[in-house]
């Protein structure tokens, strides 16, 4: 069974630094573009970060300059850099491929509060 595996969520401080990481169980990795995505509680799912294969990343205006997403081809693994954590960050972050073709994994949650 394809599974994204989340990994690397927590509780931090305004202004500090996370690092998420996303294991991917599936041949669509190496060929697809990949994102992060994450839903706060109340709010629909949004895609924060996404990433093509050859290494060309995109940014959701909220997270620009404060994040950064990356990828290992031949580990099949997808991360977050996080830094300038925001209250407005706090939510469950995802990984899959944009657009979404593989079920939801469970996500790591991240808050961040003083």
């Amino acid at each position: 069974q394809v599974r994204m595996v989340e990994s690397g969520g927590g509780l931090v401080q305004p202004g500090g630094s996370l690092r998420l990481s996303c294991a991917a169980s599936t041949n669509l990795f190496s060929t697809n573009v990949m994102g992060w995505y994450r839903r706060a509680p109340g709010q629909p799912r949004e895609l924060v970060a996404r990433i093509t294969s050859g290494g060309s990343a995109v940014y959701a205006d909220s997270v620009k300059g404060r994040f950064t997403i990356s990828r290992d081809n031949v580990k099949k693994t997808v991360y977050l850099q996080m830094n300038g954590l925001k209250p407005e960050d706090t939510a469950i972050y995802y990984c899959n491929t944009v657009p979404q073709l593989i079920t939801w994994g469970q996500g790591t949650q991240v808050t961040v509060s003083s």
